[in-house]
């Protein structure tokens, strides 16, 4: 880690581990009121971390906010911390269990001073739970700020961050282990698994199970990839093929998700995720509503009536998807046209060039679908925003609810018309192979190469700065040049864009690869390269994210199940449209509708029937959690009452000549 200067009594060396960065104009009774609201003690309503200025750059001439500061803690703070968040750590006995101060010396890696028992990761998580739950006491507005208004509980870094004041909070990367890290993820070239655990060391649980999530689904499209091979070699004209190949996709899209959630579940015990307690979601930075009281913590915060959100999702919000819908059903029939003029072009005068004409239209379409994609995404984020959900939770479930049905429609509503209205599948396979090949490399463009491009450009600027100096990657940079190097950086905005492009590889996969059996083959390029750009981006482009906790791939699970169920019915829908099974039917085709309806209804109680027999959770960790909820039972049973530290409240009932006088005291047993 990069050490700083002394910041307490014991002695021990100040340990910067997270940026807090305030608007250069912030008033400074503003920046000394939140410093010694960091600083105070727990029992007052501190935080009780260490905090520090960051001092002046090698450039001073130059303008350089001043107000950065550095902010770390003691080790019994980040103790203490580690059992308030719930926190597991792994036993003596080799199980997961909740990490507690009293019980530390029986957890594996504590050693004395615990030095490497929490990593940086884990520490800068504590360090933003800590931020994140310091709350307004008496003031009614943030000192110097009259119109930034405060109440009795009000999350101050939220108020400050939503009014401006507080520009961005980042953790700081650990300069010799991300050396590390990137040598082993994508230093060199290299046919061998990503290093899971150092992810997880590094950046979390989340981001580790959306890289783990990526190399299972790249695994996984392998047995697609070598089946498609060669039925591409084939006649495409021969439907028994694609007919057997629509076959093994129905039961494949099954299979893999029931054992990825059996995967995670595995990842998430061993991390010790699986098992852990959700802590109560507080309100959003940008909640706003009349001051109430929680119901269910009493604290005076915004409410907002349910009943005016609903009335703006279901008068604005849907009506803006539908009409968002729309158009894209208008831009898809224009495409139609565009293709119907080159096919009618190629077809008067066949040569070499009106051949390559004949993708024109696929391509601009496929740009097309991309830039409304981008566009629509913003939309839909001041919508969600607008809204005005209390919780995270709500508002991404949202965001992504809508983000999905249109980038649904808008990448795949071409290809349902031309498979089930038009029936050309030789323009479906030409379509879809454009689709996903332009996708795919404007997807790369995007999130890896202009990134990196800008990243490249801020970079050189500061080198400028820090002349005579090699590059940050070959020398470690001063602490002050460090923390305005990464300050520059491009934030990571999540996993949410990442996850959305799988989702729309799988639905390319699953939809239509029988058609297009080399859909497997691109994907799985695709993913190869994917995983090294993102490794490089996570490692060089973007600031460190804070550690997500978390047990799963969350609300995404449920959306590659709805693919896989919209999956069976265009692959039995395709099957009976094969002039071979058409054949079995030639005098009535209501009949055959009711056939493929009937074996489609079969195959879904099929593929519910299979979710259910394999086990979300593996029954050796199903044990494993049995035996220690028994355990704490147990010792639930024998522990006596009085040594529980609990807090508890006591009523003393006074009487008085106006009836009686009831007093709530605090007390601890």
């Amino acid at each position: 880690m990069v050490q700083g200067p002394p910041a307490d009594s014991s002695g021990s060396r100040f340990t910067p581990l997270v940026v807090l960065e305030l608007a250069s104009d912030t008033n400074q009774d503003a920046i000394a009121w939140l410093l010694s609201r960091i600083r105070d003690q727990q029992q007052d309503g501190g935080a009780e971390l260490l905090v520090e200025q960051l001092g002046p750059g090698v450039d001073a001439q130059e303008k350089e906010n001043p107000n950065v500061f550095l902010v770390g803690a003691t080790w019994q703070r980040l103790l203490s911390g580690a059992e308030d968040v719930g926190l597991f750590k792994e036993f003596n006995d080799g199980s997961m269990r909740g990490f507690t101060c009293a019980n530390k010396h029986d957890f594996k890696d504590y050693q004395g001073d615990g030095d490497s028992f929490l990593s940086m990761a884990e520490c800068q998580y504590i360090i933003k739970h800590l931020l994140d739950t310091l709350r307004a006491k008496q003031e009614t507005h943030v000192p110097g700020h009259s119109e930034v208004k405060l109440y009795p509980g009000k999350s101050i870094v939220r108020r400050l961050q939503s009014k401006g004041i507080l520009v961005q909070v980042f953790p700081l990367h650990e300069k010799e282990e991300l050396k590390r890290l990137s040598f082993s993820w994508y230093g060199k070239v290299k046919l061998s698994l990503q290093p899971l655990d150092d992810i997880r060391h590094y950046y979390g649980e989340g981001q580790a199970l959306y890289f783990c999530f990526l190399e299972y689904f790249t695994f996984a499209l392998v047995p697609m990839a070598l089946i498609g091979v060669p039925y591409y070699l084939f006649d495409w004209e021969d439907y028994d093929k694609y007919v057997i190949f629509a076959a093994f996709n129905l039961v494949w899209c099954t299979v893999i998700l029931e054992l990825w959630k059996r995967c995670s579940a595995s990842l998430a015990y061993r991390w010790g995720t699986l098992s852990r307690k959700k802590a109560f979601e507080e309100p959003r930075p940008g909640f706003h509503g009349v001051l109430g009281f929680n119901p269910v913590t009493g604290r005076e915060e915004p409410l907002y009536p349910h009943a005016k959100r609903l009335l703006r999702i279901y008068l604005v919000s849907l009506p803006f998807v539908l009409l968002c819908l729309y158009l894209s059903l208008y831009v898809m029939m224009i495409y139609f046209q565009m293709e119907g003029w080159a096919l009618s072009v190629h077809d008067q005068e066949p040569s070499f060039w009106t051949g390559v004409l004949l993708f024109i239209p696929s391509i601009i379409y496929a740009v097309v679908i991309e830039v409304m994609n981008l566009i629509y995404r913003y939309a839909a984020e001041f919508l969600t925003e607008w809204e005005n959900h209390r919780l995270e939770s709500s508002y991404q479930n949202h965001l992504v609810l809508k983000v999905l049905v249109f980038n649904f429609f808008n990448c795949f509503a071409s290809l349902f018309y031309i498979a089930f209205v038009m029936q050309d599948m030789v323009l479906l396979r030409q379509s879809l192979a454009t689709l996903l090949i332009t996708s795919q490399i404007l997807n790369q463009f995007m999130e890896a190469f202009l990134p990196y491009w800008l990243q490249r450009r801020r970079n050189k600027k500061m080198m400028r700065k820090v002349q005579k100096r090699r590059t940050l990657e070959d020398k470690e940079l001063p602490l002050a040049e460090q923390v305005r190097l990464e300050a520059d950086m491009s934030t990571y905005l999540g996993t949410f864009d990442d996850y959305l492009e799988l989702f729309l590889l799988f639905g390319y996969v699953s939809l239509f690869s029988c058609v297009y059996p080399l859909a497997a083959v691109l994907v799985v390029l695709n993913n190869i390269t994917e995983v090294y750009s993102d490794a490089f981006k996570m490692c060089r482009v973007f600031k460190r994210p804070f550690s997500d906790p978390a047990a799963n791939i969350g609300v995404w699970q449920l959306a590659f199940e709805a693919m896989s169920v919209i999956a069976v019915v265009t692959n039995c829908s395709l099957i009976g449209m094969s002039p071979q099974v058409k054949a079995y039917f030639p005098d009535s085709e209501s009949q055959l509708i009711l056939w493929t309806v009937a074996i489609e209804h079969v195959l879904l109680a099929f593929k519910f029937i299979l979710s259910f027999l394999i086990p979300d959770v593996p029954k050796p960790i199903q044990i494993s959690l049995a035996r220690l909820e028994f355990e704490s039972l147990e010792a639930l049973k024998k522990k006596p009452y009085f040594e529980f530290p609990l807090r508890r409240k006591l009523m003393i009932i006074m009487p008085s000549s106006e009836g009686s006088l009831s007093l709530n005291l605090n007390y601890r047993k």
